[in-house]
């Protein structure tokens, strides 16, 4: 038998073998982003379960709910648990994107403690996803989040600084997510940094606030204004 006809039959054995110039497929389940631009991008066509996806973001910018919320919203009925959050998400913004406000549970753990309270969370069979605010978590930190992940099948998003990107990562999924410079505040660009599949050469652009949300605060700011013209 040639190289190339036992190559061909090494591949034919391990059909689950990953080629690096094609998606992966992945082996657990997926929940889509709520964008179909993204999802094309994602092995599997969205977040995977039971695993690390890391999400940088530069300094001052926090888009992790534009990204997360649709598939925190759809991804079951149990606890979303919030470990580290800079401040409590705004109720109407959830809602109008599906997501109850009492399935939220916001630990304010000090950073000496985070690790530890996302690890206990991910190993919590209630617990439906868990949201860490980590910035200075080292890989093998990381690492031992991404192997709970992985025993209890959940999804888990990890929220870090920009330059962070220069450290080594054991997330199946990194991106970086950052305000589109031209367009006004009005669209977020997304750059998959890292997936089991081919390099990603541009970033997709995804508009800054989804159609649910933006007609929440449209109808906020008409209430605001009746309830001014009324008591004027």
């Amino acid at each position: 038998m040639s190289v190339l006809a036992r190559d061909l039959s090494l591949l034919d054995i391990h059909a689950d073998v990953w080629h690096a110039d094609t998606l992966a497929t992945p082996h657990t389940q997926v929940v889509a982003t709520g964008e179909r631009t993204l999802d094309a991008l994602l092995p599997g066509g969205g977040w995977p379960l039971g695993a690390l996806t890391e999400v940088l973001q530069p300094t001052g910018v926090h888009s992790e709910w534009r990204l997360c919320l649709p598939a925190l919203a759809r991804c079951g009925q149990g606890p979303v648990v919030m470990v580290g959050a800079p401040w409590v998400p705004f109720a109407p913004a959830l809602a109008a994107q599906g997501l109850a406000m009492r399935r939220l549970v916001w630990v304010a753990a000090p950073a000496a403690e985070r690790l530890w309270a996302a690890e206990q969370a991910l190993r919590c069979a209630e617990v439906d996803a868990v949201l860490a605010w980590l910035p200075h978590a080292r890989s093998d930190q990381l690492r031992r989040l991404q192997m709970a992940a992985a025993e209890h099948s959940k999804l888990l998003f990890v929220l870090r600084p920009a330059q962070a990107q220069q450290d080594a990562s054991p997330a199946v999924l990194r991106l970086l997510a950052a305000p589109a410079s031209d367009a006004g505040g009005d669209a977020l660009q997304v750059q998959v940094l890292k997936r089991r599949g081919p390099p990603v050469e541009h970033p997709v652009s995804l508009h800054a606030r989804p159609a649910a949300l933006a007609m929440c605060l449209a109808a906020s700011r008409r209430h605001a204004l009746d309830r001014t013209a009324t008591h004027a």
